[in-house]
């Protein structure tokens, strides 16, 4: 029996992943040691491997089929737009993806003028202000603190995920609009599936009647 490999994006997706694994009875004992250098775990009983990765590369690594099945949230499936299957909604890291800034670029928004937006999701953007609003914008590509671009005047607004609003609200943003709810998904390399469509089907299906 060939080895499935799992890559979950690192942080706390990970730790819930997992923990969602270890309830259909997936588990990796080598991943607990917190002291641990190794990049690659293995669990032989059960023929799988496990590695840690950034969210950005997880649909990489799936895509070229060096891990066979994935699990990262929907926002970096959509940006990052590679050649997988999304399978299955795991119904964590639940967050938005919204169109944020101050109230006065509400009415920018609504005029449809051309305006500056800041985000690390420049493909997202451009999907939802070109094709769903019409809308012609200059999207600016930033890599840290987001909501500082409004602030500085670098731009009108934000396209950004927002889990409680707090940090908008304590910069004097609020949310303008609403793109779409995201959450962790898994993913599945396309040769895979064909391959060991058996054993991911079942996988699938015991995470289903988890939920």
């Amino acid at each position: 029996m060939e080895y499935l490999t799992f890559a979950p994006a690192k942080g706390r997706l990970a730790t819930k992943t997992l923990s969602i694994l270890e309830s259909i009875g997936i588990t990796c004992e080598e991943m607990k040691d917190k002291d641990s250098r190794k990049l690659i775990f293995v669990n032989e009983e059960q023929k799988l491997k496990f590695f840690l990765a950034k969210a950005t590369d997880v649909p990489t690594y799936v895509e070229y089929g060096a891990a066979d099945i994935g699990v990262v949230g929907r926002d970096t499936i959509l940006e990052e737009d590679k050649k997988i299957y999304e399978v299955l909604d795991l119904d964590i890291g639940k967050c938005r993806m919204c169109v944020a800034g101050p109230e006065s670029a509400k009415a920018l928004l609504e005029s449809g003028q051309m305006i500056r937006v800041a985000t690390k999701y420049p493909k997202i953007a451009k999907d939802y202000f070109f094709n769903k609003k019409h809308q012609t914008v200059e999207i600016i590509k930033l890599n840290g603190s987001i909501e500082l671009a409004p602030i500085v005047g670098l731009s009108e607004v934000i396209v950004d995920i927002v889990e409680t609003g707090t940090t908008l609200k304590e910069n004097g943003l609020s949310v303008l609009e609403e793109i779409y709810p995201l959450s962790a998904r898994m993913v599945v390399n396309q040769v895979s599936m064909k391959m060991e469509h058996e054993r991911i089907a079942a996988i699938i299906e015991k995470l289903r009647n988890r939920q």
